[in-house]
């Protein structure tokens, strides 16, 4: 019985092959139970995310290649033409690898919360299609404790490592609640999404979406329960910004000196907290000068960037030794159950020989026998019977040289501690 990582990610492999290889809801089903099916395999679950595909099994026999043509073959590929890209680890490194996968540390972003909850679906999506059994069970379940404890005692996910996420985290600095604080992002891309992500996260109470597209516009701000507002209309809503995050393909500053002035005066010089992420720069910098604004451009955002990266790759050395410590656990319990499944036998076989002898014991006192011979009938013959087979192994251990084997007899039974009794 093996336990068996075969994938690919976005260290190992391009978008356009990882694209190939991806599980979509409309297939995973199905991918699931090809992949129980599969004569090699006892247990299965499916690993799919936009930066990682990867399987994770119980292999009955040895070759570990059939889970990779497997792949391959679900998605009517050339297996040579994915070898390249995939990555297999077997056994302690499987484990170590969910363990860092479900931790973030070996997400695109270090540290990123996400994929836990991907991890996690993916593990349920094996149990309702009942492909996941008792070893995948203990693994996954023991997979996300680690990750948990890895959140609570590092930290590998408190400090930004995006100027979307630092931006925000500064924004929490000088409001410290941001529940009565309104948002003004200017712009639709990527950056203001992820900054308007950040900000729900936060318990933003109100977010306006600014944009030269208003159906963009629109769309982001319904995502986030916002509402949106043309660069035309910047004027107009500036006043109720407390928070402003920039980030628009402008060839030319959006807003300026000013109109921000003019804000300030409707809003009683209350602070305005202003990110600029954009290149060329969406905020004149002589908005910086004005009283009651802190600015922020792209380039003062980048040193808090570093930082943070800093700070999680020194938390990530700390999420590695608890992943390492718990990994060599889930093996000492892997290990454990080939002495189960020996102490199990070693019982019935016990249990068998008692049947025995009690029934010889009881037919002796249905004749009338004494009950106290029957009782030494019954305490002698169990004991010969019980010793007769590991007497008779060890004899032969001591006519054959076997020193190793009778060590671990006398290691086994407790022999010199009972003797020292």
């Amino acid at each position: 019985m093996t336990l068996l990582a075969v994938g690919l990610n976005h260290k190992t492999a391009p978008v356009d092959i990882r694209e190939r290889i991806a599980f979509g809801p409309d297939i995973l089903a199905g991918a699931l139970h090809s992949l129980a099916a599969d004569p090699a395999l006892s247990e299965g679950a499916i690993l799919s995310t936009c930066n990682r595909t990867e399987i994770y099994c119980v292999l009955n026999g040895t070759r570990q290649e059939s889970v990779s043509d497997w792949l391959a073959r679900f998605h009517g590929l050339d297996a040579e033409r994915i070898a390249p890209y995939l990555f297999t680890h077997v056994d302690r490194d499987a484990v170590v690898h969910l363990l860092e996968v479900a931790s973030g540390l070996d997400s695109m972003v270090l540290g990123e919360p996400q994929i836990l909850g991907q991890v996690k679906t993916a593990f349920q999506n094996a149990c309702d299609h009942g492909t996941a059994g008792k070893l995948l069970g203990r693994l996954f379940q023991h997979t996300f404790a680690v990750a948990k404890q890895v959140r609570t005692d590092t930290a590998i996910g408190s400090s930004p490592v995006s100027v979307a996420f630092a931006a925000v985290s500064l924004a929490r600095q000088i409001f410290s609640d941001l529940k009565d604080q309104t948002a003004l992002l200017i712009g639709a891309g990527e950056t203001i999404e992820l900054a308007a992500r950040h900000l729900r996260q936060q318990g933003i109470g109100r977010i306006i979406v600014a944009n030269r597209t208003v159906e963009r516009a629109h769309a982001l701000a319904a995502e986030f329960g916002g509402f949106a507002i043309s660069l035309a209309e910047l004027g107009t809503h500036l006043p109720e910004a407390d928070i402003i995050i920039s980030s628009t393909a402008s060839p030319v500053p959006v807003l300026g000196k000013g109109t921000v002035e003019r804000a300030l005066k409707v809003r009683k010089h209350r602070p305005i907290f202003m990110v600029d992420i954009a290149v060329p720069r969406d905020i004149e910098p002589e908005v910086g000068e004005l009283s009651d604004v802190y600015l922020y451009t792209v380039d003062d955002l980048q040193d808090v960037v570093e930082d943070g990266m800093r700070s999680r790759q020194a938390a990530a050395m700390a999420a590695r030794e608890i992943i390492d410590f718990h990994a060599d656990e889930f093996l000492a319990w892997l290990r454990s159950l080939d002495a189960t499944d020996l102490i199990q036998g070693y019982r019935h076989n016990a249990e068998c020989l008692r049947d025995q002898v009690l029934a010889q014991a009881r037919r002796r006192l249905e004749a009338g026998k004494p009950a106290e011979e029957v009782l030494t009938f019954l305490a002698n013959t169990l004991t010969n019977k019980m010793l007769h087979a590991p007497s008779t192994r060890l004899r032969q251990a001591g006519r054959d040289g076997q020193a190793d084997l009778l060590e671990a007899a006398n290691t086994l039974f407790d022999l010199d501690h009972k003797r020292e009794a």
